[in-house]
């Protein structure tokens, strides 16, 4: 093992994927099970994901399942990827954080995004539109105040005044700037863009203000990481995350993960078949040996200090057999 991937914190964000025959809530247990893995294999944090009216998707209420969660492990950290700060008012979400720091003191990370519903239905749903990611700074300048007890309202936020939980940025966009300016520590993905994400991880260096949440740069680079016995193996589980993708480019709707069987059975149209091969292309997937290469030159690239796995798959037994390779790699 090489010494940069030893001192590289390793983290999971699991997204709650439903699967095809199976129903929401065992999504949202496997999340919780996978936690209770991932604890035992000595990952750092797992995060789960804020999704609203997605067929594919279980996690729609992020600091719930972060107490399922957190009340399922002793030591892991647990967070979300990310609450996203435009479709909530920021006491309401000072006061979650603040719950769920109370309850599980010292293992609470708030991950925090700009994105709004993923459909004009949705939006209208939450009573939001695309312009209410533009105010992102403010929303966040306005949460983390509620922390510090400095609202211009005089309203308190209970029970989160006075507490410390590390928030993170997600960059998106302009992300990495909003991060840099607010001195917190940042999420950037993804591994498969890699261009795009060393421009907004040197933009984000080259701007950070020190701040009380952080006072240097802390990066964290997301992505898709798969790890089996062969890269055929490894190229399996990324099957059923990919056909889904290409679904919801060609049919606006984000469907629940087939196994890799029936997607590799499948006619495609050339439409589908270019996004589902663009789909496959460019993460880190193959054996413990390739995977490990491959990592090494990422942080090499990027001077990461954290990773945070994304992977995604039918076969949830296959998953956690990559997670166990991968703790290998960076566990020794």
């Amino acid at each position: 093992m090489s010494s940069l991937i030893a001192q590289t914190r390793f983290s999971v964000l699991d997204r709650s994927r439903t699967r095809e025959g199976h129903t929401n809530a065992e999504a949202l247990r496997d999340t919780v099970r996978l936690a209770q893995e991932l604890e035992g294999l000595g990952y750092r944090r797992l995060w789960v994901s804020e999704h609203h009216g997605v067929p594919g998707v279980a996690g729609s209420a992020p600091t719930v399942l972060a107490a399922a969660v957190a009340a399922a492990t002793r030591t892991i950290r647990v967070g979300t990827g990310g609450v996203m700060l435009p479709n909530h008012r920021p006491l309401v979400v000072a006061e979650q954080f603040g719950v769920l720091e109370s309850l599980f003191p010292g293992r609470i990370d708030m991950g925090l995004g700009r994105s709004v519903g993923f459909t004009d239905g949705v939006r209208r749903a939450l009573g939001r539109d695309k312009e209410a990611a533009e105010d992102f700074s403010g929303q966040l300048d306005e949460l983390l105040g509620w922390f510090r007890g400095t609202s211009p309202t005089g309203v308190h936020a209970r029970p989160a005044e006075g507490l410390t939980v590390p928030p993170f940025v997600l960059a998106m966009g302009e992300g990495a700037d909003i991060a840099a300016r607010a001195g917190l520590p940042m999420v950037i993905g993804d591994l498969r863009n890699r261009e795009k994400m060393l421009r907004g991880i040197d933009r984000y260096r080259a701007t950070f203000r020190p701040s009380p949440w952080a006072a240097e740069p802390y990066v964290v680079v997301s992505g898709t990481v798969a790890v089996a016995a062969t890269p055929e193996e490894a190229r399996r589980l990324l099957i059923p995350e990919a056909w889904s993708m290409a679904y919801s480019r060609t049919h606006g709707t984000f469907p629940p993960l087939p196994p890799a069987e029936r997607v590799e059975a499948l006619t495609m149209t050339a439409k589908e078949r270019g996004f589902y091969e663009a789909g496959l292309a460019g993460h880190v997937a193959g054996t413990e040996e390739q995977v490990a290469h491959e990592l090494e030159t990422v942080l090499k690239e990027t001077a990461a200090q954290e990773v945070l796995v994304t992977t995604s798959t039918y076969n949830r037994a296959a998953l956690v057999d990559s997670y166990r390779r991968l703790s290998r790699i960076f566990g020794g």
